[in-house]
């Protein structure tokens, strides 16, 4: 699928042709260059002033900072479940070799919360984050998003579910390398019925002051953290995070942590972290540990630390 038509002149200045889907982004080499740099900024904000006239932001569901601790104390006491799986098995196939790499998954996910899913390599983190992202289908069982069959859903109903439900985040970044912060992350929300401004999305990840910096001058978190804004942006219901952490040192991964945590804070995201770093359980309120495809510990975390108290 190729992006809708813009305001400015994206095919043609920088990058040539400009190709994303649900999944990807990819900029394939540059033409002859049409245009400058100003006219693509011109463009960049009669766009962004559009967008502030016509997206239809979830204000009901905005948490400013200082009613936060109230709000937060309601909504957890009040939670409804918003993702429910229900014996969820999945076996891949090389050949006439089966690979088995879950069994009989049940987990009920709650809305507002932040769920780490922790366990070592291979212990079927990631294809359980697939599977509730919508990126790869069980073998077996069901799995609910608010009450709606997402095994039943076509592959065109899948893709309106991940354009309109869900922002995924990964441990490396898929920047870019030559949009700007800003338009990275206007990307996402030309594909997005319902995003938020992109300099919103930045400001939150507190990035505001980088709207114009290219990846290849910034550093490793704040790649990160432009990734989460990118994928915040669409006003997804579930953040679904693949070891944002990963490639990051302890003090880089704290800011990461920090976005991720005032973002469920101020949005009421619902945040589902998978990660082999136990360390990182403690901002959550809900800890899940897989080991060899299966639910091995699930508890709630009635005392989440701050991000800053995290170390590894």
């Amino acid at each position: 699928m190729f992006l809708p038509a813009l305001s400015y002149p994206l095919s043609t200045n920088r990058i040539g042709t400009f190709c994303i889907s649900d999944r990807s982004v990819t900029a394939h080499p540059a033409q002859p260059q049409i245009g400058n740099r100003a006219e693509l900024k011109r463009g960049i904000r009669k766009h962004l002033i559009h967008l502030r006239s016509s997206a239809k932001r979830r204000n009901s569901q905005f948490v400013p900072p200082d009613e936060f601790p109230s709000a937060l104390s309601n909504s957890m006491n009040d939670s409804k479940t918003i993702l429910r799986l229900c014996d969820i098995s999945k076996t891949y196939h090389m050949g006439d070799v089966e690979v088995p790499v879950l069994h009989n998954i049940d987990l009920e996910v709650a809305e507002g919360q932040i769920t780490v899913i922790v366990g070592p390599s291979g212990s079927g983190k990631s294809t359980l984050l697939n599977l509730i992202g919508g990126i790869d289908r069980s073998s077996s069982g069901k799995i609910f998003f608010r009450e709606h069959d997402i095994t039943d859903y076509t592959e065109r109903q899948l893709t309106e579910y991940r354009r309109a439900r869900i922002g995924f985040v990964f441990q490396f970044y898929n920047l870019v390398p030559t949009l700007t912060a800003t338009e990275n992350v206007i990307v996402a929300t030309e594909i997005a019925k319902a995003p938020m401004l992109a300099d919103e999305a930045l400001e939150l990840v507190h990035m505001g002051h980088r709207l114009d910096h290219f990846p290849s001058q910034l550093s490793g978190g704040e790649q990160q953290r432009v990734a989460i804004a990118r994928a915040v942006a669409k006003n997804p219901d579930l953040l679904l995070c693949d070891e944002p952490t990963g490639a990051l040192d302890l003090e880089t991964g704290q800011l990461v942590l920090r976005a991720l945590v005032d973002l469920n804070r101020r949005l009421q995201t619902t945040v589902i972290i998978i990660t082999h770093n136990v360390a990182i359980a403690g901002i959550a309120n809900r800890l899940i540990r897989l080991g060899s495809g299966t639910i091995a510990e699930d508890r709630d975390n009635e005392s989440p630390i701050s991000p800053e108290e995290v170390t590894w």
